[in-house]
């Protein structure tokens, strides 16, 4: 019998999910990194720098940025590692890592891109310093794997971050799901011409593991001294955690 996984809220075959959020982020694409900044108020690149800034990297360090989308993050990783620092923006969605990779292109920027599956890495083990991972992993077919493979390309000492939507404070519960499931599909159907992918992207928050699920989750990967650090009353958690 066919294993099933959450894609939104239906459930679907795990063989079909990776297709449908491709399906999804194809048609996305163009506008992503416009209603980003629309949903969130632009909140969105405050907490991608605080992440960066959580991931302690100095000159020098090697940082591998999955499912890196747009590039937000990496065009941050490259001020922080400087000329002898090594970045690779990953995603395992063409369209995405196209826009980004023209994006760094266009900033001078020196990144290594590859479009790859973060549950199948191709990249030696204990390689990077810093693996980082935002607004991605709750799209991913199987978190676990997809978390053992970041604990094994990182180097002993190395952290991942994981900055992830989360479960919101709980006096603001009626007032998110009215902007999720009214507000936000409504944006998408007017700005990104795309419904239905704004409406799974809500969906697909309700269904990710809550903060201290996600903490358990990397723990049980591999990783140590896993601590979390809610922003935006909980609407969104950055997760750290190290190899040794």
């Amino acid at each position: 019998m066919n294993k099933t996984t959450h894609f939104g809220f239906n459930l679907v075959p795990e063989t079909e999910k990776a297709r449908k959020v491709a399906g999804v982020f194809d048609s996305v694409a163009e506008r992503y990194d416009l209603m980003n900044d629309l949903m969130s108020a632009g909140l969105h690149r405050l907490w991608k720098r605080f992440a960066v800034e959580t991931s302690s990297i100095r000159k020098g360090s090697r940082v591998l940025d999955i499912a890196g989308g747009t590039a937000d993050l990496s065009a941050l990783f490259v001020e922080q590692v400087g000329g002898n620092g090594e970045v690779w923006l990953t995603d395992i969605n063409n369209s995405m890592l196209t826009i980004g990779r023209d994006r760094l292109l266009d900033q001078g920027a020196t990144v290594s891109v590859a479009q790859c599956d973060a549950e199948k890495l191709p990249f030696p083990d204990d390689y990077f310093d810093c693996v980082s991972v935002a607004f991605g992993l709750r799209n991913m077919t199987h978190k676990d794997a997809a978390l053992k493979e970041m604990l094994r390309v990182l180097r002993p000492g190395g952290s991942v971050i994981v900055l992830e939507f989360s479960k919101v404070w709980k006096p603001l519960q009626r007032l998110y799901d009215i902007y999720s499931f009214k507000m936000l599909p409504a944006m998408g159907k007017f700005i990104a011409k795309d419904q239905d992918s704004y409406r799974y992207l809500a969906e697909s928050i309700r269904v990710h593991p809550s903060q201290e699920e996600l903490k358990k989750l990397m723990q049980q990967a591999g990783f140590e001294r896993v601590e979390y650090f809610n922003l935006a009353a909980n609407v969104v958690a950055l997760h750290r955690g190290y190899k040794f």
